[in-house]
C-alpha cells in the first residue's frame, strides 16, 4: 500500500503513531516500533486482526465458508494492509471490503470467479438493515395498472452472472450461467429481509419501474411486450398486473405515484 504521509516531515509522536499503525495493519512487512514491547505489539496485533476478520467472516458467512483457514486469512490479511479506508464507521466496513474486491484486488490465481458478485450479494443484506426506511409519499389504494407504481425504497433489485442464492460448499460453479440470475432484496415492515428469484419479465418490469417512475403499469408492460414481440401484448399486461398485485401484498410496490 502506498504511503500517502510524508511522515518525516511530521512531529515524533505521529511517526509513531503511523509506525505502530503500520505495524498492525500488516506485521508481516512493516517493523515493529523500537518503543514498544514485543509482548504488547503482539497483543494489539491479535486485537485489531481478530475484530476485522471476525466482522468479516459475520458479513459474508457464504464466503468465509468457501475458503480454509489459510486462504481466508490470507485474503483478510491483505485486505486489512492493503486497502485505506474511507470511513471509520464500523458497519460500513463490509463496503470497504467490497470496494477492495472490486477495484483493488485483481485477479488474482486461486480466487473463485464469482468472489465479487458472492460478495456483493451477501453485503446488500447489510446495506438494507441499515439503509433509512423514509418513505415516498404515494396512493396506497392507487390503480396499479393505470397508475405510476411506487417501488419501496427499501428493495434492490440485482442481476448476476452467477446463481449466488445457490453458491455454498456443495455448490461451487466453476464458470459463469448461459442466463443472468435476477433477484430482488427487500426490506419489509417488520425488518426482515426477503429474497425473490425474478424470471425476466419480472425484473424487466421492476428495473423499469425505476428507470421510468413517471409512466403507467400500463404502458411499462405494453413496452415490455413489444420487446418480447409478443403475439397477443394483453397476456403481458395481465401478467403483470398479477405481478403488481402480489408485490405490493410484500410492500415491495407501496401503491402509485400521486398526480
Amino acid at each position: 500500500m502506498p504511503n500517502v504521509h510524508n511522515t518525516a516531515e511530521q512531529p515524533t509522536f505521529m511517526q509513531r503513531q503511523y509506525a505502530f499503525a503500520a505495524r498492525i495493519r500488516d506485521p508481516q512487512n512493516a517493523p515493529a516500533p523500537a518503543d514498544v514491547e514485543p509482548r504488547r505489539m503482539d497483543v494489539y496485533e491479535e486485537l485489531f486482526y481478530n475484530n476485522i476478520q471476525d466482522f468479516l467472516a459475520n458479513a459474508f458467512p457464504v464466503l468465509r465458508k468457501l475458503h480454509d483457514d489459510e486462504k481466508w486469512h490470507a485474503l483478510v490479511r491483505d485486505y486489512f494492509a492493503t486497502h485505506r479506508a474511507h470511513t471509520p464507521l464500523f458497519h460500513e466496513m463490509p463496503r470497504e471490503f467490497l470496494h477492495y474486491l472490486q477495484n483493488e484486488r485483481g485477479e488474482r490465481e486461486g480466487d473463485y470467479p464469482f468472489m465479487l458478485q458472492l460478495a456483493h450479494y451477501e453485503w446488500i443484506e447489510l446495506e438494507l438493515l441499515t439503509a433509512e426506511d423514509k418513505l415516498p409519499d404515494y396512493d396506497a389504494d392507487g390503480d396499479l395498472l393505470s397508475g405510476s407504481p411506487v417501488l419501496s425504497p427499501l428493495t434492490r433489485i440485482l442481476s448476476y452472472h452467477y446463481a449466488v442464492q445457490q453458491i455454498g460448499p456443495e455448490h461451487i460453479p466453476q464458470q459463469a450461467d448461459e442466463t443472468p440470475t435476477h433477484l430482488l432484496v427487500y426490506r419489509d415492515l417488520d425488518d426482515v429481509i426477503g429474497f425473490i428469484e425474478l424470471n425476466p419479465v419480472t425484473a424487466r418490469l421492476l428495473q423499469l419501474i425505476s428507470e421510468q417512475p413517471g409512466q403507467s403499469a400500463r404502458q411499462l408492460l405494453e413496452q415490455i411486450a413489444a420487446e418480447l414481440q409478443h403475439p397477443n401484448p394483453q397476456t403481458v399486461i395481465d401478467g403483470g398486473h398479477e405481478i403488481l398485485r402480489d408485490l405490493k401484498q410484500r410492500n415491495i410496490i407501496l401503491g402509485t405515484k400521486i398526480l
